[in-house]
């Protein structure tokens, strides 16, 4: 699976952040509550539109955006 099957982006949802499709959850919202202590099993139940593949995706999303930005720091 790759991140780019389960995140969108559109201006029109969430101002273009970076979205788990047909939700209007952010990946910055996943990462903060995981980064804020929320388990992944809780995560799950406080947003029952969410899968574990989406969480998964987030994170995803989110190494290839600060690995990009490593790369760039490089050049």
């Amino acid at each position: 699976m790759s991140y780019r099957e389960r995140i969108s982006v559109d201006p029109a949802v969430r101002g273009g952040k970076p979205c788990i499709k047909n939700t209007r959850i952010t990946v910055y919202d996943i990462l903060e509550y995981l980064a804020g202590g929320m388990s992944e099993a809780k995560l799950l139940e406080e947003f029952p539109s969410l899968t574990q593949e989406d969480v998964r995706a987030a994170l995803e999303f989110a190494a290839v955006r600060e690995r990009k930005l490593a790369a760039s720091r490089a050049a």
